[in-house]
């Protein structure tokens, strides 16, 4: 009975030992995932992008008045930073800065992630068939890239703009115009070098069909990728937007943007400094922040990076 019962304990003890094995296992494999995230390029870039989706979510709670609404008895007040009403003053005809930025902050989030996720379902998809079926097919893709390609990219959005009038779609349709070609080029190249893989062949040789073998095997190893260039994409259509939208071809006047709010305060440039200011340092810190986490994410998902070693440390 005695032996019996150490067995159980022996039993025990091994059982428990191994869980503990385990779970330490478990948690080493979880620091070293996590510690390619925690390089101070992505906390910085990761803390600036969260800010902009906080504003811009949060922009009818945040805001302390309409941003539309008008006061031209408190037209081109300084910025009240102790007791005052308007944190970051007023404009010309007297609506608050404050408010406009955070709902300028939901405008450029908008237009961007929609950008983003328009131009990378259009370029990834296009690159994955020009390059997995090559041949005619990539050749008559490849000539459309290089056409749309020639256009400078501000001159085509501006050009679409001027033929299909103002408009929040418009203006994404405007931007996503020339923005899927990089992720078209990428794909392109990383299908080209996929369907010559093993695994391309099994699934073929298994009587897989081209577009199950495109849509199960090819476009899952192009994410890695698109998110990177998504990171990259999103920047550069806020900066599209604030530059269109200050030349006065973006949406329309009514909606608050901080290109226009930009436009508004270069006329005030050298009395009332706080009109352009606050709006060119959104536009320049959230720039800041998406292209310092998409370098960040770059250097993680690179395998060539990772190879050398000067990508994840």
């Amino acid at each position: 009975m005695g032996s019996l019962i150490r067995g159980f304990d022996l039993t025990n003890s091994s059982a428990s030992s191994s869980e503990t094995i385990n779970q330490g296992a478990r948690v080493l494999r979880f620091r070293r995932a996590l510690r390619p995230w925690l390089k101070p390029k992505i906390i910085m870039g990761g803390c600036l992008v969260f800010l902009l989706i906080f504003m811009g979510v949060l922009a009818p709670i945040l805001s302390p008045f309409d941003p539309n609404l008008q006061n031209l008895s408190n037209t081109l007040q300084a910025p009240q930073w102790w007791g005052g009403d308007n944190f970051l003053g007023t404009d010309h005809v007297g609506r608050d800065i404050l408010s406009r930025i955070f709902y300028g902050a939901r405008i450029s989030l908008v237009i961007a992630g929609t950008v983003v996720v328009i131009s990378g379902v259009i370029g990834v998809g296009l690159g994955a068939i020009s390059g997995y079926f090559a041949g005619r097919t990539d050749f008559f893709i490849q000539k459309l890239v290089e056409v749309v390609w020639a256009f400078p990219p501000l001159l085509l959005a501006i050009a679409v703009l001027a033929f299909f009038g103002q408009g929040l779609w418009i203006l994404i349709a405007a931007l996503v115009a020339q923005r899927w070609i990089p992720y078209c080029r990428v794909s392109r190249g990383q299908a080209l070098s996929l369907r010559t893989r093993d695994f391309v062949d099994a699934a073929r040789s298994l009587g897989a069909s081209d577009t199950r073998i495109v849509v199960k095997h090819i476009l899952p190893n192009l994410m890695q990728a698109a998110m990177v260039i998504g990171t990259f994409a999103m920047a550069t259509a806020i900066i599209s937007e604030a530059s269109l939208s200050f030349l006065g071809l973006g949406v329309p006047p009514e909606i608050p943007t901080w290109g226009s709010m930009l436009a508004d305060g270069r006329a005030y440039i050298s009395t009332s400094w706080w009109l352009a200011l606050f709006p060119g340092l959104c536009i320049f810190f959230t720039v800041l922040g998406i292209n310092l986490l998409g370098d960040g994410m770059r250097d993680i998902f690179d395998p060539r990076l990772k190879r050398s070693g000067s990508g994840v440390g």
